[in-house]
């Protein structure tokens, strides 16, 4: 297997156990989110951005045939559910109606934005986007699921208060779209404040709701992911930094959670018999790139599935395009199809 989502989960579960009073049980798990997340929505939802994932070598690794997840294995929220001694979630499109998971439901969707898709056509005038199921439509499709759980705020407050609501990492494409689109750093920060507001909106919703334990993951350091390295790559040395990583989208990463960190202590204050907790991606993820070697890792910033290339990228030859290839061991590359 590729035992990045593993080693990952692990350190990443170690800064949220950090955290006062986050031991505890949870006997189920719903998860809201992009392509981190996503076990299996997206293909369900018709959409077309991606139709590699639907067939090797996505799912090649552990459960030996593709499942929607943008990857070769699990993903972190499937080693929670497992911490936790729960069966991996379904992807709530998957579900038949009138079917109730008892230990949760994911609502995650791949390439999916924190805000509207629409004011993605006004910022940029274009509107070609991986999804139209944004953070919103998925709370909608929580909403819909809720109705026949309970009714009453106290009812949800019963039936949910063993339950862990994920939310997040969220955020990711919209800077991604905004970027790639434009390629320029100041347009996505100023993205940030309107990102972490629908995440606040998106957490402040499922308390409302009946939610009491709430996860919200930041930001990974992007500046270390093939896509960025391969398509803002500088003939300035100066712009990497020891790791080769490009310096200012790791700190654009940083300001991000830096704010969202910011949201989630007003959210506190607001609701302070709710836990409210900030999921560290970027710190757990930053431990591969600065000693690789201890983790058993040979590769952290080359793709192991794609296209070729200096960081095996290419956005024409994508994992599972035709042009692409695969590493002969997953378990030594910590970035599997470098997005």
């Amino acid at each position: 297997m590729n035992y990045f989502p593993l080693f990952f989960y692990l350190l990443f579960l170690s800064y949220v156990y950090a955290l006062p009073g986050v031991k505890q049980h949870y006997e189920a798990i719903y998860s809201f989110g992009d392509s981190l997340t996503d076990t299996g929505n997206f293909l369900r939802s018709g959409a077309l951005a991606f139709p590699t994932i639907a067939k090797l070598p996505y799912g090649e690794t552990f459960f030996q045939h593709p499942t929607g997840r943008c990857s070769n294995g699990r993903l972190v929220v499937d080693f929670l559910a497992e911490e936790f001694g729960l069966p991996l979630l379904p992807p709530y499109l998957s579900l038949p109606k009138g079917q109730h998971p008892p230990h949760g439901v994911n609502f995650a969707v791949a390439g999916a934005t924190a805000l509207n898709p629409v004011l993605f056509s006004d910022y940029t005038h274009r509107s070609v986007l991986w999804t139209n199921d944004s953070l919103s439509v998925q709370l909608g499709w929580f909403r819909s699921y809720k109705s026949s759980l309970c009714s009453t705020k106290q009812d949800c407050s019963n039936f949910f208060k063993k339950s862990l609501f994920i939310v997040g990492e969220i955020g990711g494409n919209d800077y991604n779209f905004r970027s790639f689109v434009s390629r320029d750093i100041n347009l996505i920060t100023a993205l940030v404040p309107k990102v972490t507001e629908a995440i606040s909106g998106a957490i402040s919703m499922l308390i409302e709701e009946g939610a009491s334990s709430i996860l919200a993951p930041g930001n990974l350091p992007v500046g270390c992911s093939a896509v960025y390295l391969t398509l803002f790559q500088s003939p300035n040395k100066a712009d990497y930094d020891e790791n080769g990583c490009l310096k200012a989208y790791n700190a654009f990463a940083m300001y991000h959670n830096a704010q969202l960190k910011v949201t989630l202590d007003k959210l506190r204050v607001k609701y302070p018999a709710a836990k409210i907790m900030y999921g560290d991606y970027y710190t757990a993820a930053l431990q591969f790139y600065h000693a690789p070697g201890h983790l058993g890792f040979k590769e952290v910033v080359v793709a192991c599935c794609g296209g070729g290339g200096p960081y095996n990228f290419n956005y024409s030859a994508r994992c599972g395009h035709p042009g692409y290839s695969v590493c002969k061991d997953p378990s030594t590359y910590a970035n599997w199809d470098g997005i």
